[in-house]
């Protein structure tokens, strides 16, 4: 029998309101909208599926608060995670979001309606209190922090949702399960333990041991439940990991195990997170949940110290085992011995007895080398699937970002640049110069949304032709340091393997831009005649990040353009 929801009933909003779906449809049609990002999505999804019972909505103030200071919504019921609704001020004054409003929730994929929010309240966080509190510091090394103070705008709008649809997924459709749809395929096998396996990694050997021992030891049988979300930038990506899941699933004893896609969008919170994914498992059915060392832990701080300490966020799931209602079964770290051909808990070893590990760090140095992979590490066809998503380093692609003033030298860098990596060879080479794709005129007056709009635009096709092996430069003007961190984000996220971007700051001072400007550009912009020129009317910020700071002042071109080759060497790249 699957275990009872979170605070007793699942809230299948989906279900709930199937009834006046198209009602809500047509009533969506006349409201206005909030597109939402890619977390809010993935969050308004496990609402609206149940996922995260016994929530019906993104949290008011007071559940807002309450959950960061106590772990509690304000009836007292357990929830780790504050689940918001990020909006900006002029979202505020622009979609009058006032208590009893109703807003149209869109996906940002496809610009279908997938819910309605009846406004409760509007309230602007301490957003570094909920740092500190959730995340355990307000450090911007925490990949949270840092999503925190770059893009999560200054206030939330809390209120319940009403259903139109669940958000539509084109990939591994027959393995996304609804908590309700989950809970009825165990009844169906009539699977009454379940043991849940979280994680955002692909699978090898060993966790297929491990998983295989935590069932076996409690006559259960074992939900691979992977999330597919967001997850650490860095990680492998989705696709990949979801053959490597279907390829290892067939590893295990027939009928014991079965494979679902969880699309959360991680917080990597540690403790908090483990209490959170408990509670996401119970919803979905499961009754034991594996808890790892370092749970959902992000790395190392600013200070070059973890975190959380190994087995905090076992402590704290054991905490609250009373009122959740899942047994925690702690990881054990395995380790293979050659004598035997066997993975054991490294702590029931004998001493003296030999054993062998491949450290992450390990395994994708071989990957990246091409050094071959033990079978006893993993299997031939997981190895396979890793190689073909992530190729030698020699043949993965990347993006040479130009930043620097209109005039500073970044086109002849760029163009410059593009003949060396062509002799080279070994990749296609693409140049995306301009502020738009495709720009042809002598246009250089953006507004400074128009300015970030358009490297967007640039950095998403980027991406694409990175993702397919090129070498790609660009060389826009790029004078906000967020709209450069945007196009870096949105770069090693969706670039392909490796996520390969350096930032190259032109470092021209204006002076000499404006004295050498031969088209008289900045001669237009002093007179008024054109408006939107950074260093002049518009404020170029200084990067606050970059892999190289060159200045044709005081560098000849050729100079810069082996600098860069080097830095692209250093990096294996070439």
């Amino acid at each position: 029998m699957a275990n009872a929801p979170h605070g007793g009933v699942l809230k299948d909003l989906v279900a709930r309101d199937s009834h006046i779906s198209q009602q809500l449809k047509d009533e969506a049609e006349t409201l206005p909208d909030i597109v939402l990002t890619e977390r809010q999505l993935c969050d308004l999804e496990l609402i609206i599926n149940g996922g995260f019972s016994p929530l019906e909505g993104f949290m008011n103030e007071r559940d807002y608060t309450s959950v960061v200071e106590t772990l509690r919504l304000a009836d007292g019921v357990l929830f780790a995670m504050p689940i918001t609704l990020d909006v900006s001020k002029g979202d505020i004054d622009r979609l009058g979001l006032a208590k009893g409003a109703r807003i149209a929730l869109r996906d940002p994929r496809d610009d279908e309606a997938l819910a309605i929010l009846t406004v409760d309240d509007v309230y602007k966080p301490d957003l570094v209190k909920e740092a500190i509190q959730v995340f355990g510091a307000d450090d911007p090394a925490h990949p949270s922090v840092s999503y925190l103070r770059r893009r999560v705008q200054d206030y939330y709008v809390g209120g319940n949702v009403q259903a139109i649809q669940a958000p539509n997924h084109f990939d591994y459709v027959p393995l996304r399960y609804t908590p309700s749809e989950l809970r009825a395929h165990f009844k169906k096998l009539s699977w009454r333990k379940v043991v849940a396996f979280q994680t955002r990694n692909p699978m090898h050997r060993a966790h297929r041991e491990l998983t295989v021992r935590a069932a076996r030891q409690r006559q259960a049988n074992v939900l691979i439940h992977p999330v597919v979300g967001l997850t650490k930038p860095g990680d492998v990506d989705h696709y990949t990991r979801v053959r490597v899941y279907e390829a290892i699933m067939a590893k295990y004893p027939n009928g014991m195990g079965h494979l679902a896609l969880l699309p959360l969008a991680m917080r990597m919170a540690g403790p908090r997170e483990a209490v959170w994914h408990a509670i996401i498992r119970k919803n979905y059915g499961a009754t034991h949940f594996i808890v790892g060392r370092d749970h959902a832990g992000p790395g190392k701080n600013s200070a070059g110290k973890d975190f959380y300490g190994p087995y905090d966020a076992q402590d704290l799931v054991t905490k609250y085992r009373d009122e959740l209602h899942i047994e925690m079964v702690p990881f054990q770290m395995m380790t293979y011995l050659p004598s035997t051909d066997e993975y054991q808990p490294i702590d029931e070893v004998p001493k003296g007895v030999q054993t062998l590990d491949i450290s992450g760090t390990e395994l994708r140095r071989r990957l990246k080398t091409g050094a071959p992979i033990p079978d006893w590490f993993s299997y031939d066809a997981v190895v396979k699937t890793l190689r073909e998503s992530y190729p030698p380093r020699t043949q993965q692609g990347f993006v040479l970002f130009l930043s620097g003033l209109h005039n500073s030298g970044k086109e002849k860098i760029a163009k410059a640049l593009q003949v060396s990596l062509n002799e080279q060879g070994g990749r296609s080479v693409s140049l995306l110069l301009g502020e738009t794709i495709g720009d042809k005129s002598s246009k250089t007056g953006y507004t400074a949304e128009e300015r970030h709009q358009n490297t967007q635009t640039i950095a998403s096709v980027a991406a694409e032709l990175a993702r397919a092996g090129a070498a790609v430069i660009v060389a826009p003007i790029a004078p906000q340091d967020h709209t450069r961190q945007a196009a870096k984000d949105l770069i090693t996220h969706q670039g392909g393997a490796g996520g390969n971007f350096f930032m190259i700051n032109v470092a021209t001072p204006l002076e000499h831009c404006e004295r050498t400007d031969r088209r008289g550009v900045y001669a237009k912009a002093r007179s008024g005649e054109i408006v939107g020129l950074p260093g002049i009317d518009q404020e170029f910020e200084a990067p606050s990040f970059s892999d190289l700071t060159v200045d044709v002042t005081s560098q000849t071109v050729p100079e810069i353009v082996h600098s860069i080759i080097l830095l692209l060497e250093t990096n294996s790249l070439l």
